[in-house]
């Protein structure tokens, strides 16, 4: 049998307790006897007495009334003791312990009231002996640390187990539905309890959806910055609670409960103190109702040694009111929309117990009334439910703030505000059409429709009404404090319609009229760079042209965009055209009308001369192909003018790497040939890889793109050496997709790599670039 002595920091002077290293540590799944609580609390002679459900804390001057719910029959006689603790090195007096006969009938219930000083209560339930008071008592001034200990990590884990039992309860309730609803539900659920749930249970089939994500240790995980705020209070540390899921092999792979962690040290503390009288077991305390219902972990004994229950009580001490805050800051909510949640996050505590008491979201009314709408937990949506039974909107502005505030137990607190948007159908506006022809809708297209008007978060949906009766329903998106509607007029005829936008809680739509138009056809002219094959052409309704014949040359269209209110189609030839005087468009119909041409100067064009490419500068370089240059290399290319170009001072080269562009300005030698140089990756981006290639600049004159090389990413190697295998050390070695013989995984973040020794051919290795698997490249290696 291995034996391990268990000693947890702090508790240095108490006795080890050794367990078979086999052994484990049952669930807390026994029903244990139910104690009725009740607070008074001393700051508050006014205030209404609470159960103890929905006290976090205690404070000095409460009065607690505790009764042993113990049924009628029961044959052994149980001493219910309440002690206070001020702390592990510091025994409590003697006066602070206090005890009731729970076998007689005025010995049922105790009535005590919290000292100053105190800093943790706990509740005692032994079995009666002749001296059991005395020796429960001296037994916690003997050691009040172990206790203290017990008291913090019994409050921890019944704080744990309430939020764990309310995802349970609300997936087993959901079960029923299964499919996509639990899918919904769980990961709000999750989020809102702070619960980090196995992702891999949605996948399954819905009938193992709900026992999936419900059982085992390893499906879920406590991630509550609240109750570690709590544990800090507590313990001066924060919790590890992933720590706490006792899947590992001193925890028994997961048999336990995900709560009980840190629970297991709890009962082997308290298993240093047994006597031949007394043995000490914990109690996890869980709300029920107006009391605590204990559940065990253990067997209780009323034979020699007999089972005392030990029950944390709350903490003594300032409340820690919840850091709940928005899951969306700055986003507005719709203050009339039905079944309203505004999603928050940060305190699952207020999901999963009954701390928090009169929660309300206070709005301002318009003659300066502050109202109060109730709030209600709803962590299945994933924040506060919003009771607006007896709203008025009318009393309200269009935009206005709501505040949280509420009481944690017996104290006020105050939460986040919201920003809240009342909404009025009357106030929605379409844009008036401009002088330009701005803001016209056109048939044929969709049309984008900016809209203003009260009330943006509320809109429910969007419709509109053709003019021939017809109603199709509209897309549309939220831009800053507007909404852009997204008009489906393609195949509509022109006329008078109307768009209708449904707010939420506003009965009647937003009707808002407007008119479309079909466009008429215009044909601007036509640009055309001498020796260029494709041209613009420039005109409205540009959508309708089929060919253009320039001097016998026909072109066909290409792209079409539109800028400035006009449409610009790209026309391409197969031929150059001689002369470029006039022209002719054909349309789809039919129809040809005449255009002018405009021949611009030719186009800058230049070819590549020369590169050279230094490498920069660094312990070990990767070395690369002839037309390859790494992001960090400096590269120094040479251009030729030709096709009649003439370089001039102000000219510049484009050098481009997939979507990144950069400007590199010239030096001439002469207007016949020019050199430039860059650093691609601090000019591209860090991310740019590639071809690389080149245009000139004249002005706003372009030339077409030139091949320049091809831009790779490389590691930063900081040593390259072999002995019996070769080593390869520095950053981002992700970039390799080999060296040697070896792979290297993609996503690799380590430093190192060791490779074959004989992989190394004449004192160099060949490595494989993730960029470009077919560029040949290589890295010196040094003889350690």
């Amino acid at each position: 049998m291995n034996v391990r002595p268990i000693l947890r920091a702090g508790l240095a002077a108490a006795a080890a307790l050794t367990i078979p290293a086999t052994a484990q540590v049952a669930p807390f799944d026994l029903a244990g006897p139910r104690l009725s609580v009740t607070v008074a609390h001393s700051a508050d002679k006014n205030a209404a007495t609470l159960p103890i459900a929905a006290v976090p804390n205690l404070t000095a001057g409460d009065r607690l009334t505790i009764t042993a719910d113990l049924p009628k029959d029961q044959s052994a006689r149980y001493l219910l003791v309440v002690a206070f603790l001020r702390g592990a090195t510091n025994p409590p007096p003697k006066k602070w312990f206090f005890e009731a006969e729970t076998w007689k009938d005025k010995g049922r219930t105790l009535t005590v009231t919290v000292p100053e000083g105190a800093q943790q209560a706990l509740a005692f339930l032994a079995p009666a002996t002749g001296g059991d008071f005395g020796t429960l008592t001296d037994a916690v001034r003997g050691r009040p640390g172990a206790f203290v200990r017990a008291s913090q990590d019994l409050n921890q884990a019944s704080l744990d187990r309430a939020r764990l039992d309310a995802y349970v309860d609300a997936i087993n309730a959901r079960d029923t539905e299964g499919g996509i609803r639990l899918e919904q539900v769980s990961p709000l659920l999750a989020r809102s309890l702070s619960i980090r749930l196995k992702e891999e249970c949605l996948t399954r089939p819905p009938q193992l959806q709900a026992g999936c994500l419900t059982g085992g240790s390893d499906a879920l995980v406590l991630s509550d910055g609240h109750s570690s705020s709590i544990a800090e209070a507590l313990t001066g540390t924060p919790t590890d609670l992933a720590y706490q899921l006792s899947a590992t092999p001193q925890g028994g792979y997961g048999y336990y409960s995900p709560y009980i962690g840190v629970v297991r040290d709890v009962a082997r503390i308290l298993g240093a103190f047994r006597t031949a009288n007394y043995q000490y077991i914990p109690a996890l305390a869980t709300h029920d109702g107006d009391g605590l219902k204990l559940l065990l972990n253990a067997v209780p004994s009323f034979g020699k040694p007999k089972s005392v229950l030990v029950a944390a009580l709350p903490a003594v001490g300032p409340p820690s009111p919840p850091p709940l805050r928005p899951t969306h800051p700055g986003a507005a909510y719709c203050l009339t929309r039905p079944g309203l949640v505004l999603p928050v996050e940060g305190a699952p505590l207020i999901h999963a117990t009954a701390y928090a008491r009169d929660l309300a979201l206070r709005v301002t009314a318009r003659d300066g009334r502050e109202i109060d709408l109730p709030l209600v937990s709803d962590a299945e949506h994933g924040g506060l439910l919003v009771r607006t039974d007896a709203l008025k909107p009318g009393e309200f502005d269009a935009e206005l703030t709501g505040r949280l505030h509420g009481r944690w137990g017996f104290e006020p607190f105050e939460g986040p505000r919201f920003a809240l948007q009342n909404p009025r159908a009357d106030s929605w506006r379409a844009p008036e059409k401009g002088a330009d022809g701005a803001g016209e809708l056109v048939v044929g297209r969709d049309n984008p429709l900016p809209l203003t008007g009260a009330g943006t978060a509320c809109v429910e949906a969007m419709t509109l009404r053709l003019p021939n009766g017809s109603v199709r329903p509209v897309e549309y998106e939220g831009k800053g404090s507007g909404v852009v509607a997204t008009l489906p007029l393609k195949g509509a005829a022109p006329g008078e319609m109307s768009l209708r936008v449904q707010l939420a809680g506003v009965a009647e739509p937003a009707t808002i009229p407007l008119v479309a138009y079909a466009e008429a056809g215009r044909i601007d002219g036509f640009t055309l760079h001498a020796g260029d094959r494709e041209g613009v052409l420039a005109g409205a309704r540009l959508d309708m042209v089929t060919a253009l014949a320039v001097d016998g040359v026909r072109f066909r269209p290409g792209t079409l965009s539109r800028t400035a209110g006009s449409d610009r189609l790209t026309m391409i030839a197969d031929a150059v055209p001689a002369e470029g005087k006039s022209g002719r468009v054909t349309l789809a119909d039919g129809r040809t009308a005449a255009v002018r041409v405009t021949l611009a100067p030719a186009r800058p064009a230049a070819t590549l001369i020369a590169r050279t490419v230094v490498p920069a500068d660094g312990p070990v370089a990767v070395t690369l192909p002839d037309g390859v240059v790494a992001q960090r290399d400096r590269l120094t290319f040479s251009i030729r003018a030709g096709g009649g170009t003439r370089f001039a001072p102000g000219d510049r080269v484009e050098v481009q790497a997939g979507a990144a562009t950069a400007a590199v300005p010239l030096r001439l030698q002469d207007a016949g040939v020019a050199i430039g140089e860059i650093v691609p990756g601090a000019a591209l981006g860090p991310a740019a890889a590639g071809p690389l290639r080149f245009r000139v600049m004249q002005g706003d004159a372009a030339g077409d793109w030139q091949p320049l090389a091809t831009l790779v990413r490389t590691p930063a190697l900081s040593t390259a050496s072999c002995t019996d295998r070769c080593t390869l050390a520095g950053r981002d070695l992700f970039l390799l997709s080999a060296a040697g013989p070896v792979t290297v995984p993609e996503g690799f973040t380590g430093e190192t790599l060791s490779v074959p020794a004989a992989a190394a051919a004449d004192a160099r290795l060949a490595v494989t670039l993730r960029d470009d698997p077919a560029v040949k490249a290589s890295i010196a290696l040094a003889a350690k």
